[in-house]
């Protein structure tokens, strides 16, 4: 199986930009979406740590543990975790998957999407990324 070696940062920042066409749809909704707002919001600070800090490929999990474990306080611990649990997965996703690369590479499209950015463009393969080399 080929899997690349993505940074984090690089995945987490494509997906920053995915959140922004779910948000969309977030708030075409016709329920209550405030849990779902918290929710992002999360993960968005996630993601925005992610591509700050730009932790190791081999650190990232527990590097997302420590954010968990030393989040704010007004967050809830179960809340936190689980969208530290979706960010790893989907970077593990992400890593693995050339589909799903491609996908955010070309912006994430859907309906409520614009055009790709920069940000989408770092994540098409490179030779260095491809085969483990």
């Amino acid at each position: 199986m080929t899997v690349t070696r993505l940074r984090p940062a690089v995945v987490c920042a494509a997906l920053l930009e995915a959140l922004d066409a779910s948000e969309g749809r977030r708030r075409r909704r016709k329920r209550d979406t405030t849990p779902d707002a918290i929710g992002m919001s999360l993960k968005r600070q996630l993601l925005a740590q992610s591509v700050e800090a730009d932790p190791d490929p081999e650190a990232f999990e527990a590097w997302l543990l420590e954010r968990c474990l030393t989040g704010p306080a007004d967050a809830s611990m179960g809340a936190l975790r689980a969208m530290a649990r979706e960010v790893l997965a989907e970077w593990q996703f992400a890593a693995a998957s050339a589909d799903f690369r491609e996908w955010l590479a070309a912006g994430a499209p859907s309906e409520d999407r614009g055009s790709t950015s920069p940000a989408t463009l770092a994540l098409r393969p490179s030779s260095q990324d491809v085969d483990g080399r």
